[in-house]
């Protein structure tokens, strides 16, 4: 069985598989239980990875697999190009490997053009066309980064609770807050949106863990979460052919 990882910056995806059948997945987190949830008795005979973590992480991550399971983990990492997928990067080394296994996973589904928004700890948003050539991106702060930032960098912004899709003006420090991160992301939406149909584009779809509330915010988009393990599985399962 094959075992595929999406690492993030403070948590993996995985999701156990063989052939094109998912036997297995979850959540897992570098600070608890990495394969949270792992069926304690599967046998896994190939590993592959996209990750954005800190060179640390990714070494730590290596470690235990392989310790785990005694054998060698396979990094994918973006590329310039592939099944008719080109990438607009110069040097694709500097693209998160995340991006290019979701571009990847939606461009074999249709061969048509899309946009594709990941809300992570980042949001980022690429847009492809018909041609199967990546026209490029935006990479935004992300919703706790965003909250983390306004924390910490000024002191007597004073607020606590949680996002809320309301972007009316606030009338306490909290809601200033929180309304002004919606406000914020609305506008970023509806310009992917704007964008989008500008570039003759029809198809958007988003990913990542503050995916739904984008959605909330009005973004329409097809909700896709696996859609880096699927490229990853896509990717994977290509070279092996190979």
């Amino acid at each position: 069985m094959r075992l595929l990882i999406d690492a993030g910056n403070t948590r993996l995806k995985w999701r156990l598989a063989t052939g094109d059948a998912v036997v297995a997945e979850g959540l897992g987190a570098f600070d608890d239980d990495l394969l949270s949830g792992f069926p304690a008795t599967s046998r896994v005979r190939r590993i592959s990875v996209s990750t954005v973590a800190a060179e640390p992480r990714r070494q730590a991550l290596t470690e235990y697999l392989e310790a785990r399971f005694s054998i060698p983990v396979a990094y994918h990492w973006a590329e310039s190009g592939r099944g008719g997928l080109v990438n607009a990067y110069e040097d694709p080394r500097r693209m998160g490997a995340d991006r290019w296994h979701a571009m990847y996973a939606a461009w074999i589904e249709t061969r048509r053009g899309f946009v594709v928004v990941d809300a992570g700890s980042a949001i980022t948003v690429d847009f492809v066309d018909d041609a199967g050539r990546h026209i490029g991106g935006y990479i935004l702060p992300g919703v706790q980064m965003m909250l983390r930032s306004l924390k910490t960098d000024a002191a007597r912004i004073l607020f606590d609770g949680t996002p809320a899709s309301d972007s009316a003006p606030g009338t306490t420090t909290g809601e200033c807050v929180h309304h002004g991160v919606s406000w914020m992301l609305q506008s970023a939406t509806e310009r992917v949106l704007t964008d989008a149909e500008q570039m003759g584009i029809q198809r958007v779809i988003v990913t990542g863990g503050d995916a739904g509330f984008l959605l909330q915010l009005g973004l329409k988009a097809d909700y896709r979460p696996d859609l880096v393990l699927d490229g990853l599985a896509a990717i994977d399962a290509e070279d092996l052919a190979l």
